[in-house]
């Protein structure tokens, strides 16, 4: 978690227009594909920190999901314009994201939800208590860059 909350929060946005092939049959976004935004989104909050999925093999360790949540709020149709934020919230000792969708037109809230993520060695496939020192202090040196 955030122990000082005078520090800036680690953010990333994105905007795009939603796709045909997302819908259901209802012509809206099927619940799935959620996830697909958010993944999205997340990639490129871990690239501001120099910590891509690439980062984190080389680092030794693998950051599987354990727990996420969804709430729709308003559904989004396909050929939509949405904006995503993702926003870092937990990071010592797990890696907690949150993300909003928003209409990009008006600025009105679809959906949010969040991700959570622990480090799991790749050696020995152990789950980490406590964020690995190579993902803190990625964190630490953009805060110190702020």
């Amino acid at each position: 978690m955030n122990q000082d909350p005078s520090l800036p929060l680690l953010t990333a946005e994105l905007t795009l227009t939603t796709h045909f092939q997302d819908a259901d049959p209802m012509g809206v976004i099927y619940h799935g594909n959620y996830f697909r935004f958010f993944e999205e989104v997340r990639r490129l909050l871990m690239e501001k920190i120099n910590y891509s999925y690439r980062d984190m093999q080389a680092s030794g360790y693998l950051w599987p999901i354990i727990d996420t949540r969804v709430k729709y709020v308003k559904p989004i149709p396909f050929d939509h314009r949405i904006r995503i934020t993702a926003t870092l919230t937990e990071w010592e000792n797990r890696l907690k994201v949150d993300y909003v969708i928003y209409d990009a037109k008006t600025n009105v809230r679809m959906t949010k939800g969040y991700t959570m993520q622990v480090a799991v060695g790749i050696d020995n496939h152990e789950m980490c208590f406590a964020s690995p020192t190579v993902f803190t202090d990625k964190i630490k040196a953009w805060h110190d860059k702020q």
